[in-house]
């Protein structure tokens, strides 16, 4: 599997990241939302590059024009709540794509922080021979994004997989690894080394879904 780290290369998504993770900034919820826009909109741009493309003769007001276009489908798949406005700024770039949404949470049991992860609802087309793009901003423990794959793969097996994350933890990209076909692409903001004891990546940026949308009962 091949995984790209935006931190690796100096570029405007760093300030971008910088402004999710900063406490001084990040309660601004406009703000923090335009950033997970921003973020997808770049990520989507980089992905763009690994499509297949077909050659398309058009007409212009003075004569015909071959230009290229994209010939795969794409189906962009978001995890309720937190990546909605990550999956807007994909959204932005890969406007004729199709879309799909999982609802999945953590249930957390009455004892202790182990919790388990459910989905409760999913809306995606078919998903045969297509370019699967699956985000969600957070990637703690990977275990949320496969559920949500498993549950689109009833949906049927697509021929391209990416999965885009503004911040994965270390061991959520080993878990992706072992999870996911080989041919996957991982797409990060940044890679953090630690998750605690409440499954949140450290140093991280906080609750996503807080941030963006307000905090939740």
């Amino acid at each position: 599997m091949e995984v790209i780290n935006f931190a690796d290369t100096p570029s405007i998504v760093n300030r971008y990241m910088m402004e999710l993770r900063d406490v001084t900034i990040q309660h601004d919820p406009l703000r923090f939302r335009t950033n997970l826009d921003r973020i997808g909109q770049i990520m989507a741009y980089e992905i763009s590059k690994r499509l297949e493309y077909k050659d398309t003769e058009i007409q212009t007001p003075l004569g015909k024009c071959v230009c290229r276009e994209p010939a795969d489908k794409v189906v962009l798949a978001t995890i309720l709540r937190a990546g909605l406005p990550f999956h807007h700024g994909f959204l932005n770039y890969f406007d004729r794509a199709e879309n799909a949404f999982v609802s999945a949470y953590r249930k957390y049991r009455e004892k202790g922080d182990t919790f388990d992860v459910l989905v409760e609802y999913l809306a995606s087309p078919r998903l045969d021979g297509k370019t699967l793009i699956l985000v969600d901003p957070m990637l703690a423990t990977g275990s949320s994004m496969e559920l949500a794959y498993k549950a689109l793969l009833g949906k049927g097996t697509p021929a391209k997989i990416h999965v885009a994350s503004v911040i994965a933890s270390a061991q959520s990209v080993d878990y992706v690894k072992a999870h996911f076909p080989d041919d996957t692409t991982l797409w990060c903001g940044d890679i953090d080394a630690e998750v605690n004891a409440h499954s949140y990546i450290v140093p991280g940026l906080g609750d996503a879904g807080d941030l963006a949308y307000g905090i939740k009962d």
